[in-house]
């Protein structure tokens, strides 16, 4: 065991140079003596075998190889820990969270070597915020892993200047930096500006292209750190920029970063499920369904990977209106994902209300009784509930009347928060499906009594026939429907996050039509102007990157002009 206290830091203490230097060489002396006399070369070639294994779908041999080692050894703790962090992530068992929380502490009491103190620091706090969301979240994340950015940024100017300082590991140490730094600065670089200004307070900064090429060169040097620097560009090129930004995803850098990770690990699970993602944003459906399906065939060991190819599996069959097969892949993770029940749960019966009423119901289930149950699986992390849970228990409400009021289209509403009427916007056949879907459910909207919910149900259909005249490259059309929204804006009653987001697209319409000072009127008014609506936090994200993509300032103003 180590007994150094190094990685006991205070609040506010700051090393200078000369102390970091003698830190980190006395932490790798104390290394090589305490592993049972293995050379750190040794423990560093062992975990690369270990991540090999990991990667190869052997998950459970990657475990057996670290464990032993894992209270002795700081990168078998790293390591081992961080596979465990993942299998939680995935898993969301309490007691598998647990299990990592603790894992991941013993190694940050044990580990003296800076970057992986600070490492595991990442790590915790990712933990501590698993599944939510909310802005609170992201603060108090940020506040908790301050000094994993001070050691980060102290290591970086360290590296940067002594280059003579080098040796046979000294590639795995400049990974973990630029794992830490890439991966800080391109977190926030993706906030808004009004919660970075709160973190710059605290010291934070965030610039998204430096952040991007220093996890691009970690990922690339065949270091410890080259999977997560991998993993972490994969996330934000497939999701991140796509789910929180304007919805175009960066699919050729990530099949980019792909591609030597496909030739060395031609059936790696996870890698196969990115490829998968990648081609479902250009709008390949049936080949995004085909490495999805094979990343599930690659292997049996952990079902959680299963679990993640599932939920795009049914975003795949929605775009394409295979109802019943989306709703397999819904019913499937009801039953073994542990992420959100009450989601899966909503998504099933949206599912089934977009069958006809003649059409027999899969498995006997009926729509009107699952949307009722959807509030009982609500859960809380960390204190609070998921946002896409929480917007799913909302439109279920209306079915606790005993002659409920139908939600009109409720999976292509959910859709919508998903950013996939961008991902269809590729494939004209798939977005004139939808249209066709948005047609037959207004008909039936205006052919029934107006009641309560009628300004709003007519709003989010006309919210997403805009979409898809925009798919269709009808501005005009488009923008209509958008203003319709807008101009209803007291008449809602229920669903007060249709007018935020009907400014934002069109505000992402005149981007398109480069309208840039529209839009920017636009950005700033759906920004300033509502809060406390439904997936708040992802609107004002995605208001953020079209104001960033715009190069115009993202701090608050005073409102500039009315529609």
């Amino acid at each position: 065991m180590w007994s150094l206290e190094l990685a006991l830091y205070k609040e506010n203490e700051v090393y200078d140079f000369c102390s970091l230097f003698v830190c980190v060489c006395v932490c790798v002396c104390v290394c090589v003596i305490s592993s049972r006399q293995m050379s750190l070369q040794a423990c560093l070639d062992e975990c690369m075998e270990a991540l090999d294994l990991f990667l190869n779908n052997h998950f459970n041999e990657s475990l057996d190889k670290l464990r032993p080692r894992s209270k002795e050894s700081m990168y078998h703790a790293l390591i081992y820990a961080t596979v465990l962090e993942m299998q939680a992530m995935m898993t969301f068992q309490h007691d598998d969270i647990v299990h990592a929380g603790n894992t991941m502490k013993s190694a940050q009491e044990q580990l003296h070597a800076e970057v992986c103190y600070a490492e595991c620091l990442l790590h915790r706090a990712a933990l501590t915020f698993l599944q939510d969301e909310n802005m609170v979240s992201f603060i108090k994340g940020g506040i908790k892993v301050r000094n994993s950015y001070l050691i980060y940024k102290e290591l970086y100017a360290f590296v940067q200047s002594d280059p003579a300082f080098k040796g046979p590991n000294h590639k795995h140490l400049e990974g973990g930096v630029s794992f830490g730094i890439g991966a800080f600065n391109l977190t926030l670089s993706l906030f808004p500006a009004r919660l970075l200004k709160l973190l710059e307070f605290a010291g934070f900064s965030g610039d998204k292209e430096f952040g991007i090429s220093q996890l691009y060169t970690g990922a690339t040097s065949h270091t410890l750190r080259s999977m997560l620097c991998a993993l972490l560009l994969l996330c934000f090129y497939t999701f991140l920029s796509f789910i929180l930004g304007t919805g175009e995803g960066e699919v050729e850098e990530a099949e980019r970063l792909l591609k030597p990770f496909r030739l060395r690990y031609p059936r790696g699970a996870i890698f196969l499920f990115f490829a998968g993602r990648a081609e479902e944003i250009k709008g390949n459906i049936d080949e995004a369904v085909a490495l999805f399906e094979d990343g599930c065939k690659a292997q049996q060991a952990w079902k959680q990977f299963h679990h993640m190819c599932y939920w795009e599996l049914m975003w795949c069959f929605t775009f394409k209106k295979h109802w019943k097969m989306a709703y397999f892949y819904a019913d499937l993770l009801s039953q073994e994902s542990r992420w959100s029940k009450a989601m899966y749960v909503y998504m099933k019966a949206a599912y089934l209300s977009m069958l006809p009423d003649t059409e027999c119901r899969p498995f006997g289930d009926n729509e009107v009784d699952l949307f009722r149950q959807v509030p009982t699986y609500k859960q809380k992390i960390a204190g609070k509930s998921p946002p896409t849970e929480k917007f799913a228990i909302r439109k279920a409400r209306r079915y606790k009347a005993s002659n409920p009021v139908r939600l009109p289209v409720p999976v292509l509403e959910m859709m919508y928060m998903w950013n996939g009427f961008s991902m269809i916007s590729k494939q004209p056949e798939l977005t004139e499906g939808m249209m066709e879907t948005l047609l037959e459910a207004e008909r039936t909207l205006q052919a029934a009594p107006e009641n309560e919910y009628s300004v709003d149900d007519t709003c989010v259909i006309l919210l997403l026939k805009g979409l898809c005249l925009k798919n269709q490259g009808q501005t005009q059309a488009a923008e209509d429907c958008f203003k319709q929204v807008y101009s209803s804006e007291k008449k809602v009653k229920f669903d007060h996050y249709l007018v935020p987001n009907a400014l934002l697209e069109m505000s992402l319409l005149y981007i398109d039509t480069g309208k840039k000072e529209q839009a920017i009127h636009l950005l700033q008014k759906a920004k300033k102007n509502y809060k406390e609506y439904s997936m708040e936090s992802r609107t004002q994200f995605r208001v953020h990157a079209a104001l960033t993509k715009l190069k115009a300032d993202t701090n608050d103003q005073d409102e500039i002009t009315t529609l």
